[in-house]
């Protein structure tokens, strides 16, 4: 029997007699048929250079640095480790090529669904995806990571896609020093011709001003004048323009029903067209940015920093002929605030006409809506003296609008120019075959009525009985043959 303690960073994993699987302890006395191996629990150091690919099927060399250790908080996972690796010292060839082969695979993986651009761009979250995948393949040896550090994304031999982007970042750098100093030179000759052209601006904005003043005096004379002529008639069509104003909103709210309904229909009918064109849009989005995706591997590098170059000095002349136009504009502004002062008072003049007209049109609503008033008044005062009987209301108005003399005028011109003939016959059955009371006395009666009813029937009509049915004879004959 052997008492054995571990040190602060080690546990001792008990096998054999009267032990089911494992016993991890910080010391124990270990018995005969008994075996104790001590566990190192602190983390190591793994440091690696990953080859990755991006998928742009760019190649490049991600140093990484990452501390792995037992995941000490979770006795399982311990336990888990204590029967894997406690065996291989933690430096060995198995451990780090077995730590080494699920970082790179899981990097490799991770690489290969993310462009150049997102990699180097989104260095954190690169990062923090990779730690999250080898996390999960390390958890099934009972490893945790400690900390991962990924270091600055280096070229592969042979593809120099970092070094073309740090001289796309310093051509940008000169470009931006150059349009900074010609814009500083652009806006001192600007601000001198601004200043020049605010002196003559706000000179000419006085006399126009001035001028205005004089032209609103003499108006407000002439409108004094014209108000008084006009209140007067505006007072009379007031009325008239408000019946045409009611019935205007009327006639725009059917209006704007129909179009309602008119528009939901048209767009159910574009909704599904719409909808057609943008999954249509979708595909051939996807098919160009396949091939685009393919171009772009094989030209990103040098193309990229000519394009930049060639935009950077589009934008300046753009610049510029964006500060020419805005000159032009503000001398087209001025220029139109002039003009839309005299407008003004042409306006006033044609607003007072016009709310004259409305006036008169309301006045002649109110006098249609007083003569409704007045019937509707008459009709319930008849009512009730009728006691409350429509049909007799119906009646009595009918009479006094001479209704009834214009239905009998229509019937008898409906009437006019027929020349009925009416036929008039006996079948004389009291008397056939000895007046007999059978049920051949009714088949006897109807014999006896079909010549006249032939008869009749030719005569009023033209038309002749079927062979089979019988024969007319000439006039004067009774039966047919």
């Amino acid at each position: 029997m052997i008492y054995k303690v571990a040190s602060p960073t080690e546990l001792l994993a008990v096998t054999g007699w009267g032990i089911v699987d494992i016993r991890l302890v910080k010391k124990a006395y270990v018995w005969p048929f008994q075996k104790c191996t001590r566990v190192d629990l602190s983390p190591v150091n793994y440091t690696f250079e990953v080859q990755a690919m991006s998928s742009e099927k760019l190649p490049f060399i991600l140093p990484a640095v990452f501390t792995i250790g037992p995941r000490v908080e979770d006795e399982e996972k311990v336990l888990l480790y204590a029967k894997l690796l406690s065996s291989h010292d933690k430096q060995s060839n198995h451990v780090n090529e077995l730590v080494q082969g699920v970082i790179e695979g899981e990097t490799r993986v991770l690489a290969a669904s993310m462009s150049m651009e997102q990699i180097f761009k989104g260095t954190k979250e690169f990062k923090k995806e990779v730690f999250e995948k080898v996390q999960l393949e390390l958890d099934q040896f009972g490893l945790v990571i400690y900390n991962a550090n990924v270091k600055q994304l280096v070229d592969v031999p042979g593809h120099e896609y970092f070094s073309y982007l740090g001289q796309k970042t310093q051509m940008e750098a000169a470009n931006q020093a150059k349009v900074d100093v010609a814009e500083a030179k652009m806006k001192g000759e600007v601000g001198a011709k601004l200043r020049d052209g605010q002196t003559k601006q706000n000179a000419a904005k006085i006399d126009a001003e001035t001028r205005i003043v004089e032209m609103q005096r003499e108006g407000e004379g002439d409108k004094e004048k014209v108000r008084v002529k006009t209140d007067v008639e505006i007072f009379k069509y007031r009325k008239d323009a408000e019946v045409a104003e009611a019935n205007a909103e009327l006639a725009a709210k059917r209006a704007g029903w129909t179009q309602s309904a008119q528009l939901a229909e048209v767009e159910a009918a574009k909704a599904v067209e719409l909808r057609s064109a943008e999954l249509q849009s979708e595909v051939e989005r996807k098919n160009a940015l396949t091939r685009k995706e393919k171009l772009k591997a094989e030209l990103l590098s040098k193309a990229s920093v000519e394009y930049d170059i060639k935009v950077q000095e589009a934008n300046w002349e753009l610049y510029k002929k964006q500060r020419a136009a805005d000159a032009i504009l503000y001398e087209k502004q001025k220029s139109a605030e002039g003009e839309k002062a005299s407008a003004d008072a042409a306006l006033y003049a044609r607003q007072q006409a016009a709310e004259a007209d409305l006036y008169a049109k309301k006045k002649e609503a109110e006098g249609i809506m007083a003569i409704a008033e007045a019937q509707g008044a008459s009709l319930n005062t008849l009512l009730k003296q009728l006691g409350g009987s429509y049909e007799a209301l119906r009646d009595y108005i009918m009479l006094t609008n001479g209704s009834f003399l214009d239905i009998a005028k229509i019937n008898s011109q409906a009437v006019q120019g027929l020349n009925p003939k009416i036929s008039v016959w006996s079948t004389g059955s009291n008397n056939i075959h000895g007046g007999g009371n059978g049920a051949m006395k009714e088949i006897a009666g109807i014999y006896s009525m079909l010549p006249p009813l032939l008869q009749t029937v030719n005569e009023q009509t033209g038309m002749l009985p079927p062979p089979w049915l019988g024969k007319l004879t000439e006039p004067g004959s009774s039966a047919p043959e």
